[in-house]
């Protein structure tokens, strides 16, 4: 139980970095983070706000796990560790199921940059992340 939710940890940890990543001008992965259209033009642009918080927020999910994990000394488990674990288990398992359309196992278009990494990487994760947020709360 103690490398899955580490391993978790670090993972949101990395992605979140790599948003802070983007938010200073970093490039690099960029391309592959954005669903995309069948044409190859990117479904929508997400704002440096919205990359703010999709990076604070990712830390704040990390620390709960830890947190309901009992790997915070000064912040034990508690019935607000627990929602969170109960809603991120949802968040996360509905994105791997995805959109039926441009993400998640289910998608359709397949054959953009990010549905190969969708496919490869991103859900596949989600899944992962899923799967130790829900043990976390069992």
């Amino acid at each position: 139980m103690s490398f899955l939710v580490y391993s978790s940890v670090v993972v949101l940890t990395i992605i979140s970095f790599i948003h802070f990543y983007w938010i200073f001008g970093g490039r690099w992965g960029k391309t592959a983070s954005v669903p995309e259209k069948i044409g190859g033009d990117a479904l929508f642009t997400p704002s440096t706000i919205e990359t703010l918080i999709v990076a604070l927020g990712l830390l704040l999910v990390g620390f709960m796990l830890l947190a309901q994990f009992n790997a915070i000394p000064f912040y034990p488990p508690n019935i607000l560790t627990k929602v969170f674990c109960i809603v991120f288990t949802f968040v996360f398992f509905l994105r791997a199921i995805g959109d039926f359309k441009y993400l998640g196992f289910t998608k359709r278009v397949k054959d953009t940059t990010f549905a190969k990494y969708d496919t490869r990487y991103y859900s596949p994760l989600c899944f992962y992340l899923g799967i130790s947020f829900l043990l976390m709360w069992l």
